[in-house]
């Protein structure tokens, strides 16, 4: 999203991807109102949404025996009341698309940057391997986009605060069939948590488990794991057999981090990179995109006119880290106040108060869905195409 919108400005641009293509599973696949609204200011919305997906206009979740509505969109102030859901792959596709409408965007394929140029105590550029060929790119800008483990962060020693999390996730697909509920879907009951995401023809399915848990879950079986599966979600129960083995089943170990400072001279963290989320709330690749519009808007004419100053970049931070302070520490509360609370326990799972107050009060729904939707601070696109 940033080497489109800086080349749409004007600025050379070139992105490095270590695969040969997009095609990886597990990944963050809904697209929220605020990222919507960004592709609307683009003016490629509409081309958007002629792709296959589906729309969640609300959040819904079944805890204990009740099911509820957790998050209504449906009053949001953007053009679009709801949740894309879209793999990620399907996205990333269609952004590279409308950047290479731009004579200034470039995209190397299987390209791995294995480190930094630094010159003087500044960084200059990027140095790896495509394909099986070494390369370096100098450049007036490297911009870490790499995720929680990011290599060019280690390369440039930045060093961050590890907030600490109590849970992991396990990740697979089952099919879908016709008459399964077409919302996303959380399950909590009996100290069990399980996130369903509907990608059409199969299930996108993340199980929560305990920070650490899973050589355990697997010393106990797989057939157990199944049935923990099927007592959460009955509807799943003959299709559960599709996991074949441990194979199917991947596990993600979550972090939630935070640099201290995002930024040396020459290079600038984005994403997680910068701040590493929690699946809570689905808002990473949001939250991502919304630093990508912030370091565009701040930095495209600096860039443009060669005078960009670590000033510049520094304002970047300033202006972002607010955000994601803002959604870590509405994460970690989630994770230690209700889900590991629900992990420990064993019975039958009571709604919380607050939830109960969303039944009740349908207006408060309106809360969670900005929280979730828009989150804090959204950016808006400033730059012109040039």
């Amino acid at each position: 999203m940033l080497g489109y919108l800086l080349a749409r400005a004007g600025v050379q641009t070139c992105v490095l991807e270590k695969h040969a293509d997009f095609l990886r599973d597990f990944r963050g696949d809904t697209i929220h109102p605020s990222t919507l609204e960004v592709l609307f200011e683009l003016g490629i919305l509409d081309a958007f949404l002629q792709r296959p997906h589906q729309e969640a206009p609300q959040l819904k979740g079944q805890i204990g025996d009740t099911e509820l509505v957790l998050a209504d969109f449906s009053h949001l102030p953007t053009h679009c009341h709801f949740i894309a859901l879209m793999p990620q792959w399907d996205f990333l596709n269609f952004i590279v698309e409308q950047a290479r409408q731009y004579p200034t965007f470039q995209l190397k394929m299987n390209t791995q940057v294995t480190g930094l140029i630094q010159e003087s105590g500044e960084i200059r550029g990027v140095r790896g391997t495509s394909g099986s060929e070494p390369f370096e790119i100098r450049a007036k800008l490297v911009v870490a986009a790499d995720g929680r483990h990011s290599q060019i962060r280690a390369a440039a020693q930045l060093t961050g605060e590890d907030y600490g999390a109590p849970i992991d996730v396990l990740w697979f697909r089952l099919s879908r069939q016709p008459e399964d509920p077409s919302l996303p879907f959380g399950r909590i009951d009996q100290g069990k948590i399980m996130v369903l995401l509907d990608r059409a023809d199969y299930w996108q399915c993340g199980f929560v488990i305990p920070k650490g848990a899973f050589e355990e879950i697997r010393k106990t079986g797989l057939d157990q794991f199944r049935k923990s599966i099927a007592d959460l979600a009955p509807f799943l129960k003959n299709r559960v057999q599709e996991l074949s083995g441990w194979d199917d089943i991947k596990l993600l170990t979550v972090t939630v981090d935070r640099l201290r400072q995002w930024y040396r001279q020459g290079l600038l963290c984005i994403g997680d990179a910068a701040h590493a989320m929690s699946p809570v709330g689905g808002v990473g690749i949001n939250l991502a995109i919304q630093d990508a519009v912030a370091t565009a808007n701040i930095l495209a004419e600096p860039l443009l006119h060669g005078t960009l100053t670590v000033h510049d970049l520094k304002r970047v931070q300033q202006r972002r880290e607010f955000p994601a302070k803002f959604t870590q520490m509405f994460q970690i509360a989630i994770q230690n106040r209700v889900i590991r609370r629900v992990l420990a326990g064993t019975g039958k799972t009571k709604l919380p108060w607050p939830l109960q107050l969303l039944q009740h009060w349908p207006f408060l729904r309106r809360i969670p869905a900005r929280l979730i939707g828009i989150g804090a601070r959204p950016e808006h696109v400033r730059t012109q195409m040039r």
